[in-house]
């Protein structure tokens, strides 16, 4: 293959598997460890 499709198809992998970590991270079992800065202070 050409250096320049295995180049897009790796940066393309890595988009979605940091996009994925992301996602399961904000609303997967994770997510309850999280704490809301504003609901940590009350004004």
């Amino acid at each position: 293959m050409d250096s320049a499709t295995v180049l897009s198809i790796s940066l393309g992998a890595i988009l979605v598997a940091v996009t994925g970590f992301a996602v399961y991270t904000s609303f997967g079992p994770p997510s309850k460890q999280l704490s809301d800065p504003f609901e940590d202070h009350e004004d």
